[in-house]
């Protein structure tokens, strides 16, 4: 009887190790010997080791696109959970207005990246852009916010946020409406105020929904693209090109797959690295 139920158990588990091994586990091992080769698309490669690893921190652009997707990392991920947070504390209400907030603050998730960066694009311009338009009424001068060194990834930083913000705020919302009531009112009784509610009974109940977007976001920014690449081209001087169009020039322009994908693999130890720290250290926070 034993052996039926754990051979059911198998049997449920199989579709999923199946799309686990052949989508996950097969790519991510032949991504490793890629990397190790000297490599382009239209014939074997030769084995060359950790040569490509070498030349790649060697590299002071691709040391650059290191640093650039940190920044950006830094930028948006504080954000996006603090004003997520913040939405959903607003907006965690079971009348009509706040429903139909949340669905106007979620619906810019839905967008693709070439609408959203049209849009940031056309909010940008030097001279004519709304920004621009806004410090001439005030008698500042307009920032060319896409090719200024300082601002270029501060800029796109604000255009993700802007993108990315309603998934956060309504995880949060979820998690907000878990929680039990009768907490509240306790507390109520007791005499506490609206801050002794949020860091006694709000945070702590939501704290798994926290860590949750924080690991969610550090994947997701690690891995900007689409933005940069419509808005600045990873300009000007390179100072907001992240690691991902460095591995696509490598692979698709330059042809060295390689290269690539050492660069591929490295981009995926530091998203595991950052996420696994972050979940360790919250998590250590929330059993102290």
């Amino acid at each position: 009887m034993n052996k039926r139920i754990d051979w059911a158990a198998y049997a449920f588990l199989a579709p999923y190790l199946l799309i686990f091994i052949t989508m996950i586990v097969i790519p991510l091992v032949w991504g490793i010997n890629l990397s190790m080769q000297k490599a382009d698309l239209f014939g074997p490669g030769e084995y060359v080791g950790f040569d490509n690893y070498r030349r790649l921190f060697d590299n002071k652009i691709f040391l650059q696109t290191v640093g650039n997707t940190f920044k950006f990392v830094l930028f948006t991920v504080p954000p996006l959970v603090v004003l997520g947070l913040g939405l959903a504390l607003s907006l965690n209400k079971e009348t009509r207005l706040p429903s139909i907030l949340r669905g106007i603050f979620f619906s810019s998730t839905v967008l693709s990246v070439t609408v959203v960066t049209l849009i940031w694009r056309i909010i940008f311009i030097p001279n004519d852009g709304l920004i621009a338009n806004l410090f001439t009424h005030y008698g500042w001068e307009p920032i060319a916010f896409l090719s200024d060194p300082d601002w270029a990834l501060i800029s796109v930083a604000v255009a993700t946020i802007w993108w990315c913000l309603g998934l956060p705020m309504m995880l949060f919302v979820a998690a907000l409406q878990q929680i039990p009531k009768d907490l509240y009112e306790a507390a109520a009784i007791d005499g506490a105020n609206k801050w002794n509610e949020f860091f006694r009974i709000t945070l702590p109940s939501i704290l798994r929904t926290i860590i949750l977007v924080i690991i969610i976001e550090i994947v997701m920014q690690f891995q900007l693209f689409g933005q940069a690449l419509l808005m600045t081209q990873g300009g000007p001087n390179n100072t907001s090109r992240s690691i991902v169009m460095f591995i696509y020039d490598a692979g698709f322009r330059r042809w060295d797959i390689g290269s690539a994908a050492a660069a591929s693999q490295i981009l995926f130890l530091l998203i595991l690295i950052a996420a696994m720290a972050q979940f360790m250290v919250s998590r250590k926070k929330g059993e102290e």
